[in-house]
């Protein structure tokens, strides 16, 4: 099997990508392939421009690079999103990959009036590091509003299965080893029985 692993940190030794390498690493260890997509190191553009707009109104192809994010999704049987969790969301450049590649008539169409979500055969994980503790989530609701910003807002929407969705607390302490030994059992487990498709 295969798992794309999609990051966005612009610090190579940020706790975001010893995480994602760390699934990496797990997976492999399962004997698993896997693609890691570190979208600040590729340069990848969040913008949502005119070419989007276009593309979006069925007035043009989807642009080049959106095209290759896309075939990347297409050739995994995971995706996995590794981010820091920024203002109670995620990074903007992770939101800009996902406002660009998750396309009108790609991963959704509109038929008969109706949005018709077309990834149904992709298993989505989700994995946020969050600096706060779990106390200031759950008083604010803030765990809530992100399951239902990402978990159901975009991958719900698209008809993608959401098999896993975790936030790691407390990430700025400065021993990561509890969170990177979590993300290898991810990693590990991706592709078990565990790891069943279930309602996000």
């Amino acid at each position: 099997m295969h798992a794309l692993i999609v990051f966005a940190h612009p610090d190579p030794q940020s706790l975001t990508h010893a995480v994602a390498t760390r699934v990496g690493e797990g997976a492999r260890a399962a004997g698993h392939s896997v693609d890691l997509a570190d979208l600040a190191a590729e340069g990848f553009d969040p913008r949502y421009g005119q070419a989007d707009h276009d593309a979006y109104r069925e007035l043009a192809p989807h642009p080049a690079d959106v095209r290759a994010e896309q075939a990347r999704i297409e050739r995994a049987d995971a995706l996995v999103l590794v981010y820091p969790v920024y203002w109670w969301s995620m990074p903007a450049l992770l939101k800009g990959w996902v406002d660009r590649v998750f396309s009108n008539n790609w991963a959704y169409a509109t038929r008969d009036g109706r949005v018709v979500g077309q990834l149904q055969r992709l298993n989505v994980h989700l994995l946020a590091l969050g600096g706060a503790d779990q106390p200031s989530y759950i008083k604010h609701a803030y765990d809530v509003a992100m399951k239902t910003q990402i978990d159901h807002g975009v991958f719900d929407y698209c008809a993608a299965c959401v098999a896993s969705s975790t936030i790691r607390f407390d990430t700025q302490e400065p021993d990561g080893q509890a969170h990177l030994q979590a993300a290898f059992e991810l990693g590990g487990g991706l592709f078990g029985e565990e790891a069943g498709c279930r309602a996000a």
